[in-house]
This record gives structure tokens, sequence and C-alpha cells, in this order.
């Protein structure tokens, strides 16, 4: 496993130019609609270069045709391809584990129209249910809540998944809006049972599913993102060389108060701070 230096100082990014950057989008390329500073001059370098670059995100209420559109929206043209976010990870968890489940999906439309695109069955009717998938959904109220719990409790033999373990999502505006955690919770608490596969980050999946996408190992990557218990703890346990920019939730305090094998290879103030002095030739 890749390990980095405890924590650093802005100045010292990264001394060599990796084959492939995988980058979070939310807090990192982008804050609400306005990109961050340096986000597209450091993205359309790297192309230049010849790196290969991959987008993460999990944020389930967007599937990755929209990522694109916003991307291109924001001067960031990127193919849909480039783009693996947790409506991307669950369809392709579901469709491997549970091909001929019923599933309940508290979710939104993304989510849904990939899952059915994907031939899987949805349902409402809890005698139906195998799978109730937590997910990052604004719609939630407790008619689906119901659902989930007759599903559920007490020895209903659904499973429950989540599509990301976040607790608030960030907006751009104000403190963000409660994510899937939020709803993860309420029906682990109402029914006792605890979820047991979690397809966003910092689970490996989707990390192995981003370097799958891209063709290359993990010694040749180097993942960034703005939040230590996600973008870094999933690197970490990955074996690959990790970036946290302090634009968006995690700060330098929180890196300090972290243990030392839980900290990123690099810390810095915003992510066009990736590429080293004289690290823009081929």
């Amino acid at each position: 496993m890749s390990s980095g230096p405890a924590a650093v100082a802005p100045s010292d990014a990264p001394t060599r130019v990796y084959e492939g950057y995988l980058f979070d989008l939310d807090g990192t390329i982008y804050l609400g609609d306005e990109l961050l500073p340096g986000a597209s001059e450091l993205v359309t370098r790297l192309r230049e270069l010849g790196r290969q670059t991959l987008f993460l995100s999990n944020n389930p209420t967007r599937d990755p045709e929209m990522y694109a559109a916003k991307l291109e929206r924001l001067g960031l043209p990127t193919p849909v391809s480039h783009i693996v976010n947790t409506v991307v990870t669950m369809t392709a968890w579901l469709v491997g584990n549970a091909p001929g489940a019923g599933i309940f999906v508290i979710g939104e439309e993304p989510l849904r129209r990939s899952l059915e695109r994907a031939g899987l069955r949805l349902t409402e009717e809890p005698d139906e249910i195998d799978v109730v998938v937590a997910s990052y959904d604004r719609t939630f109220d407790y008619r689906k809540l119901q659902i989930a719990f007759d599903a559920l409790w007490p020895h209903g033999r659904a499973r429950l998944v989540t599509t990301n373990p976040d607790a608030y999502c960030p907006t751009g505006v104000g403190r963000g809006e409660p994510d899937a955690a939020a709803i993860t919770a309420a029906i682990e608490a109402s029914t006792g049972v605890r979820c047991e596969v979690n397809v966003g980050k910092p689970d490996r999946l989707m990390l192995e599913t981003a370097l799958d996408a891209l063709g290359l190992a993990a010694p040749d990557c180097i993942m960034v993102g703005d939040r230590l218990h996600t973008d870094i703890a999933m690197a970490l346990d990955a074996g690959v060389d990790s970036a946290l920019v302090l634009t968006g939730e995690s700060t330098r305090e929180a890196v300090a108060a972290a243990p030392p094998d839980r900290r990123p290879t690099f810390v810095l103030e915003r992510v066009d701070q990736l590429l080293p002095p004289g690290g823009w030739g081929r």
C-alpha cells in the first residue's frame, strides 16, 4: 500500500506527474454551479499532457450523462465514460449480486432509471422486496419509510444496502442538504437492521471500478478529494496515493488530528497545486 508523508505544507506538491488522476467533484472541481479556482486549467493541461482523468461522485441524484452535461456547461467537456458515480456502482452491484431480486429504491429518478434500464425489477410491495436501497432522496417521506420498515422488520427477508454513507451533500448554498446517511439511519433506527453494503466512497469498489475504466494500476494514479473519511480513506484502503484539497469539507486541523496511517499523501490549498514545479512538460 502506498504511504505518503504524514502531513505536508501546500508547497509540497507531488514530485511527479501521474498517469491517471481520479477527481472527486463536489468541493474539489466545483462547488454548486461554479468551478473552483484552477480546476479548469489543471484538467485541461493534464489532458494536453496525455494523462487520463476520471471523475468520481457519491451523489446518486444525477447520472453520468447529467454530470457530463454539467461539466460541459462549466467549460470542461467530459465523455460520459469518464464519470463514475453511485448510480453506476449501485446498478453494477445489483446486476451482479441480486439480478432477479425485487428491489425497493428510496432514491431519485436517475437511480431508478438506471436500474430499470439494466432490467432490474423494482417494486413497492413489501412481500416482494428482497433488497431495500437507501439513497440520497429529496422526496423521502413517511410512506417510503413504512415500506422499508414492512420489508425489513422484524424478520423480513430483505437486505438493506446504500449508495453512499455521506451525512450531507455540499451544494454551494447554505450548509448543504441531508444525504443518504440520514435515510439509512432512519431505517436502521426503526427496524434494527444494519446496512450491509455501501457502493460509494470510501468503499474501494468505487475506486477499483475507476481503475478498471482507466486500465491503470493503483501505483500509477492519484485520488484527489476534499473529504478525509471518504475520498482519502478509499485511496488509502486501495493503495492509491492521495491529495486532500482544502476547498471543501476537511481542514488541515482534521488532517493533523487523524492517525498517521490515515493521512493523505499530500495536502493542497487548491487543486491546481497538484502538478509539481517543472511538471508541466512532457
